[in-house]
């Protein structure tokens, strides 16, 4: 699969496609809402950036509980409820007068089956596609993401002001319902992935598999840590500049599609394996220099700048699943992105912490600098920079080990059958995550 044509010609892509756009487009005028709404109420850095990204701490509860999910629910009916669970949670936070805990209360609460969400996306992603067309295809996933990030959070900024969070969040629930819509009617109906219930022990028996081999748990914390810091900093545009911190992810977001179409798109394949590493450099130098206090106009700049580096995540994606067997698939992103979601929650929480001992620039530059050492330490300990990453010839040791690990996935799930412990019941209806940025998918 080589270009954009071969994509939208593919049975299913354009109803996810247009699924995922409506919920990215809810979730960027939400998170902006929720965020100013937040600080606007309580001045306060940290609360602000919790309010944001808070909910993806509830990941590594999801990641860690009901994950087996991702590939034993049928994938249709699974986006469906998320999406409209999104609409009814986002609506329920622009209540007047609900009170600050009860907001924070119900936006954790929904991050819980966001964990499943993306694996479940993510999946059927998969399995849609040829295994030669995942980068691109999530490459254009993230391009979409960031074309309506950049339209968002300017649209959203106008919103906020002129009507009032609460308003804009309303917007983004009725986004949440055609989303629903979408693909409800949309999506064909399948079959999940992998037999057997989904249950806590099939969670934690399916993360020991995809934890146990070097090379593929060395690609999960490059996937989670560095950007993770990054976007640590990015919780703190609104009290860095709370009356233009739309205009700071605007640019953000137009970094991210620069990189992702000159990922996606325009390296070839023996480039692209060699710069993951550099695009996580790429990634956190920029926000050195916010200790220097840069006036908005620059700092929009090094966040353009800093975010083109994100499109390492879909170098290390591509590696993820070449050393990922097939059944495992949803399982293995969900990990990936319940991971990712868990770190930019612990992130904003300790940059905003930060922020209030400090300031909000100073902030930013302890973090960048914390993402440099990750992805140093990370880079001389695990020697994935220079392993492959797409293309070619498997590594044979690689092969071999996914291999064991459809094996023991299949005794896994034979176990699994007659477990009657720990069972995920009615998971689907579980809330998920509602306003909120959910900005890095890559």
């Amino acid at each position: 699969m080589r270009s954009y044509s071969d994509l939208f010609r593919t049975r299913e892509f354009i109803p996810l496609f247009l699924t995922s756009a409506l919920q990215t487009a809810a979730s960027t005028l939400g998170g902006l809402a929720l965020g100013t709404l937040v600080y606007r109420t309580t001045d306060s850095p940290l609360l602000s950036a919790v309010s944001m990204f808070g909910p993806q701490l509830a990941q590594v509860v999801g990641a860690t509980t009901l994950l087996s999910a991702a590939d034993r629910l049928p994938p249709r009916a699974t986006m469906t409820g998320i999406a409209c669970v999104f609409a009814v949670g986002t609506a329920a936070m622009a209540a007047p007068g609900l009170p600050l805990g009860a907001v924070f209360a119900l936006i954790l609460l929904l991050g819980l089956v966001q964990s499943v969400g993306g694996g479940v996306r993510w999946g059927l992603l998969n399995d849609i596609l040829s295994k030669d067309g995942y980068l691109l295809g999530r490459s254009t996933f993230n391009m979409m993401s960031g074309l309506l990030q950049i339209g968002g959070y300017a649209t959203g900024g106008v919103l906020v002001t002129v009507l009032s969070p609460r308003t804009t969040l309303l917007i983004a629930s009725a986004l949440y319902l055609a989303a629903a819509v979408a693909a409800g009617l949309g999506l064909t109906g399948r079959v999940p992935r992998a037999s057997g219930r989904p249950s806590i022990a099939q969670t934690w028996r399916t993360n020991a598999l995809l934890w146990s081999s070097p090379p593929r748990r060395t690609t999960y914390l490059l996937l989670w840590v560095p950007n993770g810091l990054v976007v640590g900093c990015e919780s703190l545009y609104v009290s860095y500049a709370p009356d233009r911190a739309g205009a700071l992810f605007a640019c953000a977001a137009l970094g991210m599609f620069v990189g992702d179409v000159t990922t996606g798109r325009l390296l070839p394949p023996a480039l692209r394996r060699r710069l993951g590493i550099p695009f996580l450099v790429l990634l956190a130098t920029p926000y050195l220099f916010f200790g220097l206090r840069p006036a908005v106009p620059v700092a929009a700049v090094c966040a353009a700048l800093a975010s083109v580096g994100f499109s390492a995540s879909l170098i290390q994606q591509e590696r993820l699943m070449s050393l990922t067997p097939q059944e495992l698939s949803g399982h293995a992103l969900g990990l990936h992105s319940a991971g990712m979601l868990t770190m930019q929650g612990v992130s904003a929480a300790l940059a905003g912490s930060l922020a209030q001992l400090t300031a909000p620039g100073v902030a930013m530059t302890l973090m960048a600098t914390a993402s440099l050492l990750a992805t140093l330490t990370l880079t001389a300990g695990g020697g994935v920079a220079g392993r492959r990453s797409s293309g070619g010839a498997a590594d044979p040791a690689d092969t071999a080990d996914a291999a064991d690990m459809a094996d023991a996935a299949d005794a896994a799930d034979t176990a699994d059958t007659a477990d009657t412990d720990g069972t995920v019941a009615g998971s689907v209806a579980q809330p998920v995550r509602g306003p909120g940025r959910g900005v890095r998918q890559d």
